[in-house]
């Protein structure tokens, strides 16, 4: 019964995976009125005004998309809170090192292995390969995903003015690889993805990437960062031996190609501030914000239950 009660789960998931959109584009919005008055402190009633809501339309909608209130979002989104999970997390990088790869048990913590492209593949930029590709919602907005029958090459969001140059850069990264329009295909990613990331399941993906073997190195780096944690550049550099390498390890997280899957928005400065993200600021706070608030959840139910 269990299993049949989470498969409903998932069916109902994916079927909302277009109204989640919906609401991100409001929690977006949202976000940015809120950072750009931050000092005049705004109110429920004029955050639900920048979004064109009512105050209890709005909580209604805030509350679905991020399962905690506008209120207790902000409070993940501060910089007293973004420190707090540094200092909290100053050893997760070693000791997950330590641990394995796929040893964590905490929620929307995703398996995922994946394999570099060979130096013949490099040179070859794609050819002979065919790659699947699709546009799909998901809860942090639009995304473009690619997939060849070796792993997921890419998973990108999509930015509202330009959906189509997105997948024009891909072909450029694949100048001679087979691209077909294949949303039957990639949405049974998207779907499984989202839906073990909501849902807390251990679904396995397996990714194929093209990098360097520095950029590869790093990109594995990121995977050992569980869920609702944050670490800084230097602590990605210091875990791979590399503490003066900031800068080089900040370039390649900045080129990571397979956007929320290798979780590159769980970086952050030292200083705890949570800018500077391929996908938009306000997406990362978006994503880092969700993630908090569905851990701390979890973490309460599961105290709960142990009561």
């Amino acid at each position: 019964m269990a299993a049949a009660n989470t498969t409903e789960l998932c069916e109902d998931y994916q079927h909302n995976f277009a109204e989640q959109t919906d609401d991100y584009k409001r929690v977006e919005q949202a976000i940015e009125y809120m950072e750009n008055h931050f000092q005049d402190q705004p109110n429920l009633d004029e955050i639900a005004s920048s979004v064109y809501l009512s105050k209890y339309h709005f909580h209604r909608l805030f509350k679905r998309w991020a399962g905690v209130t506008p209120a207790q979002f902000l409070q993940y989104l501060t910089m007293l809170y973004t420190k707090q999970r540094l200092k909290a997390s100053q050893s997760v990088l070693d000791a997950s090192l330590d641990a394995g790869l796929s040893s964590t048990s905490r929620l929307h913590d995703l398996y995922v292995t994946f394999e570099g492209i060979t130096p013949g593949e490099y040179k070859n930029q794609g050819e002979g390969m065919d790659v699947d590709y699709g546009f799909h919602p998901t809860p942090f907005g639009d995304v473009l995903l690619a997939a060849t029958k070796r792993g997921i090459c890419a998973l990108r969001f999509v930015p509202t003015s330009n959906k189509y140059g997105l997948l024009d850069d891909l072909k450029k990264e694949w100048p001679h690889a087979n691209f077909l329009e294949s949303s039957s295909k990639t949405k049974s990613i998207v779907q499984s993805l989202f839906a073990a990331m909501t849902l807390g399941e251990k679904n396995e993906f397996h990714l194929f990437l093209k990098g360097t073997n520095f950029q590869i190195q790093v990109w594995q780096a990121l995977l050992r960062i569980p869920a609702s944690s944050m670490v800084t550049y230097q602590d990605v550099a210091s875990s791979m031996s590399l503490p003066t390498a900031t800068r080089a390890v900040a370039n390649a997280i900045g080129k990571n190609p397979v956007a929320y899957i290798i979780p590159c928005h769980r970086v952050i400065t030292k200083s705890g501030q949570t800018h500077k993200y391929r996908w938009g600021a306000t997406r990362k706070k978006a994503i880092l914000g969700w993630e908090a608030a569905h851990c701390n959840v979890e973490t309460s139910q599961n105290s709960a239950n142990t009561i």
